[in-house]
């Protein structure tokens, strides 16, 4: 009877072990295990440390382990189980991706201590190091020359040897040269030194700086020091100019994304929009509302938010400019005192209802995952994908803002238009509507500013009178309605600001440019070039 019960319990266990809830349930667990993400958050310290030392996944596996920890991401329960946050509101298990309805009562952060910190990021060097991507293999010397007192001479010297890249060989030879530098003997000192000459690091600077402090310094030794100091400092200089040049035109950029529009409606229309500043504000504060709609709904899709914020900034502003222009601007075409002043109140109502909607304190825009970092040309010269990408969208709203003005029926309009009202009216142009049309256009430029200026400034009900007096400086001097004078004036204040406020600071570089601006109009009063003629009713 006994053999009976226990051959029926046998089968039965039989079934729900080969059952695929069973087996799918298994198949967690198996994966689980084997991942080494998760080993790493179910070991103790010392077992951390020697999945560190022998990490035994893959180089893309713990950069991952790495990003987490760095983001704060990285949680578990009591039971060991691995949890990613995202957003600080999904909560995902790991590594299957799946997002937690109900969150653990137990949950923690995953934290390390400064040992462990310096042991991943030393195993992080050391399994790239053995990587057969170049690339791999310079990341890990970059993480290498911030660990010098981890490192043997014998290691590096084999890695030296075997190493086939010019690049990465280079970069061995510095990383060579800095552990042969805290060498006592002065001819492998010397040889150190003269190698790292050809460096453009501020700390092997330093470095060379504080050994000349030295007293009773070996005569060759002085001399190969002062020769290496000398060296260095010119190659750190010439990347921090390269480095303000790249400022300069950064900043001439967004001038020109917050000029083009208004160089269209004040020479179209003749009218000074005081509003202008206000419709770049809305711009940003567009892009502030479409990236929470993303957050809310199409969180797995945040990091793509922005190719929805562009249109959407643009075509929010156009609104809003075409309403102020049928409302507010019609009934004073060719009264410039009355305008301004009916622009400057507009401007003030759209900031209080901001102020309203929003609150009076700046909102966060984030910038998205893959314009965070930037290109390192050198140690002391970054160059962030956020600025980048802000010179090459403005060069690509200027080719097709050209290609719309001298290549389609529109533009022809509005040349004509602001060219001899009076002439196109007469060959049957309808000067009202490309008037409404073209402050349109001008105020969805102003909204594109906005969406580029939400990346890499503060959004608040501010923004836009930071940046609404310099657009119109490029305006008067490009010239009024000049697209070519508006870019070489962006282009020339952009980059004489930021060189003039590294001598002299901000505040006096803003006066100064204030006073060559004043003596360039006293001298060209129609800026760089000057329209063909113009008749505003």
């Amino acid at each position: 009877m006994f053999k009976q019960y226990f051959f029926a319990f046998f089968l039965a266990l039989s079934g729900v072990l080969s059952s695929p809830v069973w087996a799918e349930k298994n198949s967690i667990q198996a994966q689980a295990a084997a991942d080494p993400i998760q080993q790493f958050v179910q070991a103790d310290f010392n077992q951390r440390r020697a999945l560190l030392n022998q990490w035994p996944g893959s180089v893309e596996q713990l950069d991952q382990l790495v990003n987490f920890i760095e983001k704060d991401q990285l949680y578990s329960d009591s039971q060991g189980q691995t949890y990613i946050l995202e957003h600080e509101e999904t909560l995902k298990n790991y590594p299957s991706q799946s997002v937690v309805a109900t969150w653990p009562s137990d949950l923690s952060q995953v934290t390390l201590v400064n040992t462990l910190r310096k042991a991943l990021s030393f195993a992080q060097a050391q399994v790239k190091l053995k990587s057969t991507d170049a690339k791999q293999r310079l990341a890990a010397i970059d993480i290498l020359e911030n660990n010098l007192n981890e490192l043997d001479v014998a290691q590096i010297n084999a890695l030296y040897l075997q190493e086939k890249n010019n690049k990465v060989k280079d970069r061995l030879a510095q990383l060579k040269a800095r552990l042969d530098f805290n060498q006592t003997d002065v001819l492998a000192k010397i040889q150190a030194v003269n190698v790292l000459a050809e460096s453009s690091r501020p700390d092997v600077l330093a470095l060379m700086e504080q050994e000349l402090q030295q007293s009773h310094l070996h005569p060759e030794l002085a001399a190969a020091l002062s020769a290496a100091q000398s060296s260095i400092k010119t190659r750190i200089q010439a990347s921090e100019w390269t480095g303000h040049i790249f400022s300069g035109f950064s900043t001439a950029s967004i001038l020109l994304l917050a000029a083009l529009g208004l160089a269209i409606t004040y020479g179209l229309l003749g009218v000074i929009n005081m509003a202008h500043g206000e419709l770049i504000m809305i711009g940003a504060y567009t892009t502030y509302v479409v990236q929470s709609l993303f957050k809310s709904y199409l969180g797995s899709y945040v990091d793509w938010y922005l190719l929805a914020a562009i249109p959407a900034a643009f075509l929010v502003s156009c609104l809003i400019g075409m309403l102020i222009e049928r409302t507010v601007i019609r009934p004073l075409y060719g009264r410039q005192l009355e305008t301004l002043l009916a622009t400057f109140g507009v401007s003030l109502i759209l900031m209080q209802l901001v102020r309203m909607t929003f609150g009076a304190q700046n909102v966060e825009v984030s910038n998205i995952a893959w314009l965070s970092g930037g290109i390192a040309l050198t140690p002391s010269l970054m160059l962030p994908y956020n600025r980048i990408a802000i010179i090459v969208f403005t060069v690509a709203v200027l080719l097709l803002l050209v290609y719309l003005l001298h290549k389609t029926r529109f533009g022809l309009f509005v040349r004509a238009v602001t060219q001899n009202r009076q002439m196109a009216r007469a060959v049957g142009i309808r000067s009202s509507r490309i008037d409404m049309m073209a402050f349109g256009l001008g105020s969805g430029l102003a909204g594109l500013a906005g969406c580029a200026l939400a990346q890499v400034g503060n959004v608040g009900p501010d923004l836009g009178q930071n940046y609404i007096i310099d657009a119109f400086l490029v305006v008067v001097v490009g010239g009024v309605g000049q697209v070519l004078g508006a870019v070489l004036a962006a282009l020339g204040l952009g980059i004489s600001g930021t060189v003039l406020e590294i001598g002299m600071g901000a505040v006096l570089a803003k006066i100064l440019l204030l006073v060559l601006v004043i003596l360039f109009i006293q001298k060209r009063p129609q800026g760089l070039f000057a329209i063909k003629g113009r008749f505003v009713e």
